[in-house]
């Protein structure tokens, strides 16, 4: 069985000059030609292509995917163990660079409608732009952060007020269920995480479940919203993120059978 440079482009989701550089590098020769003299590529070139194209997701320049694959010690199942660790080690990368976007959407709680004595008013002495520079430097290309200053931008003193009594509401609700013993895993305080989730939807930008999981990791892991929540109630930080992540998997399991 063999395929034609167009068939395969289709397959890759490359172009068909792509092929050909790198034929012409020798770094994918294809194994056969046509009477006509046109590239055939067999099952085994499908496959060499596919690590190429592995090794160029990561970022390998094409003469290191070259050397790599042509390296006389190594074996098919090398390479994907290698490929295996550094996607892992990438995909962990991206985890914390969207944590850390959403850290910086959920810091920036932008009242930059307000002025200071209606901030005074709203946040309690807390200035909600604290960290407005360093969330706009580092993430202001990003499509959550223009989506949160779209909305923000035309919030007024009373859209913030409501806001505000929105987290005060359900943190003193929060608070109950906790004195009463309710379970993170219990259908009362999934029920609060989703209530939660809904909230950052509604002011800020749209919550799926795994940003949500994400954001309960950093209420714990960050001393700051940690501080913002435990005052309310010791280890409700805590209670909160399992909370989430019990409500995610409530998610997943209806989806599931919906399927």
């Amino acid at each position: 069985m063999s395929y034609s440079v167009g068939q395969v482009a289709g397959f890759a989701g490359v172009t068909v000059r792509t092929l050909h550089h790198y034929d012409e590098i020798g770094l994918l020769v294809p194994s056969e030609r046509s009477r006509a003299g046109h590239r055939r590529y067999s099952d085994a070139d499908l496959d060499r292509l596919q690590q190429i194209l592995f090794y160029r997701e990561l970022g390998f320049p094409l003469d290191e995917v070259a050397a790599l694959l042509d390296d006389p010690e190594a074996d098919p199942r090398a390479h994907l163990r290698r490929q295996h660790e550094l996607l892992t080690a990438r995909i962990e990368k991206l985890q914390k660079m969207a944590a850390a976007v959403e850290h910086a959407m959920e810091a920036r709680t932008m009242g930059i409608n307000l002025t200071p004595e209606e901030k005074f008013d709203v946040f309690g002495g807390k200035d909600p732009e604290a960290h407005a520079e360093e969330a706009e430097q580092r993430w202001g290309g990003t499509e959550a952060y223009a989506e949160s200053q779209r909305r923000a931008a035309g919030y007024t003193k009373a859209d913030w007020q409501r806001m505000q009594d929105e987290v005060s509401s359900w943190s003193e609700r929060y608070d109950a269920l906790m004195e009463a013993g309710e379970q993170p895993t219990g259908e009362r305080a999934m029920d609060m995480a989703e209530e939660h989730r809904q909230h950052v939807t509604k002011w800020f930008y749209d919550c799926s479940y795994e940003i949500h999981q994400g954001l309960g990791e950093m209420y714990v892991s960050d001393e700051r919203f940690k501080e913002f929540y435990d005052s309310t109630r010791p280890g409700l930080a805590e209670h909160l993120r399992d909370a989430i992540t019990a409500n995610a998997e409530r998610h997943a399991r209806g989806a599931s059978r919906m399927s």
